[in-house]
């Protein structure tokens, strides 16, 4: 089944009109993640949760069995210290209308998701919300699964759905979109520094040779 999709400048991220659910970045789900390494995804989820709130997208966040499976990590709660994630026992966050009411009542169909497992709890919401109209982003690197084929499989799976892979740095980009946005250009930035790795690295770089003083001939 392939769903159809919007094309063309449509198709590109607008922060107005997205959502962000990050679902499952608990202690108990890296114990069997093997697609990713655990320090990478959540390095991505972090700068994802990091971005939406520069960008003042709404951002649900959710666990499962909490009291069993861990608290959300450190790295995505700090970014919103006073928000309580939904905790839930459906494996599929989209049956559990404590999320779902939350996402309905921003009003936003551009739904970007992330979470442990790719294949299970990002899976099953991701089909279930494109089937009802949501335009569904996944957010591979922020993603992970009990092995790379099981991830890959997932990504596969959901894009027969008509749902879309993508990249944290690709989202933040398409939030951005236009470098003369001072509003949000230095906190991008400083995101990058943080999470960007060799293109942090090369952004700093970058200021270097812009902060030298040319030799006067």
């Amino acid at each position: 089944m392939t769903k159809n999709v919007k094309t063309g400048l449509e198709a590109l991220l607008r922060p107005e009109d997205s959502i962000v659910l990050l679902i499952d970045h608990q202690p108990f789900q890296f114990t069997n993640l093997n697609s990713h390494d655990p320090q990478a995804v959540i390095n991505a989820a972090a700068a994802l949760a990091k971005a939406a709130k520069l960008f003042n997208v709404p951002t649900v966040l959710t666990t499962v069995i909490a009291e069993r499976g861990g608290l959300l990590v450190k790295q995505i709660q700090d970014v919103f210290p006073e928000q309580k994630p939904v905790n839930r026992t459906f494996i599929n966050t989209w049956q559990d209308p404590n999320v779902t009411t939350l996402v309905a009542e921003t009003g936003r169909k551009q739904l970007i998701i992330a979470g442990l497992y790719t294949e299970i709890c990002v899976a099953m919401p991701a089909i279930q919300a494109a089937g009802e109209g949501y335009d569904v982003y996944v957010v591979t690197d922020a993603c992970g699964a009990v092995s790379v084929e099981a991830h890959d499989m997932a990504v596969r799976r959901m894009e027969a759905h008509g749902i879309t892979p993508m990249n944290w740095i690709a989202v933040i980009s398409e939030w951005q979109r236009d470098h003369s946005r001072t509003e949000t250009g230095p906190g991008l930035a400083d995101i990058l520094l943080e999470h960007g790795g060799a293109s942090g690295v090369a952004f700093l770089w970058e200021q270097q040779l812009l902060n030298t003083p040319v030799p006067a001939l």
